[in-house]
């Protein structure tokens, strides 16, 4: 498949997952105590982590579809719907082919130093005086 093809189903797959994603967010609303953010984050990615679990799961006991079609969905749609998910099925894929060990390691990495990285980026920014 040609790569300029397999790139527009991702892009399709992509604008529609976004904008599942925005609507979230505006039929969440104000959410619990005031914090449709987090809520509405949750939401997707719970939701995103379901499909992708059941769409990897299809494919593995023989759904037939083609590339273009798996970036569509896996890539564009869902990916941009939630990227949690794309998370999801890197550890579930881990946990398949190296055992608990590894995925526990990836999840555990993942989260600590993405938060890490999240905070010292934040205070980097906020101490630097750059836009001030």
């Amino acid at each position: 498949m040609g790569t300029l093809t397999m790139m527009a189903a991702v892009a399709a797959g992509g604008a529609i997952g976004a904008i599942m994603r925005y609507s979230v967010s505006l039929v969440i609303g104000a959410g619990v105590f005031g914090i449709s953010g987090p809520l509405a984050t949750l939401v997707v990615n719970i939701v995103g982590s379901a499909l992708m679990g059941f769409l990897a799961s299809s494919i593995s006991v023989g759904l037939v579809l083609p590339e273009a079609w798996r970036g569509f969905l896996a890539v564009g749609m869902i990916g941009a719907l939630t990227t949690f998910s794309s998370f999801a099925l890197d550890a579930g894929q881990l946990w398949q082919t190296k055992g608990i060990i590894m995925a526990g390691a990836y999840v555990l990495a993942s989260v600590v130093l993405s938060l890490a990285a999240f905070g010292m980026a934040f205070l980097a920014v906020r101490y630097s005086g750059v836009w001030q």
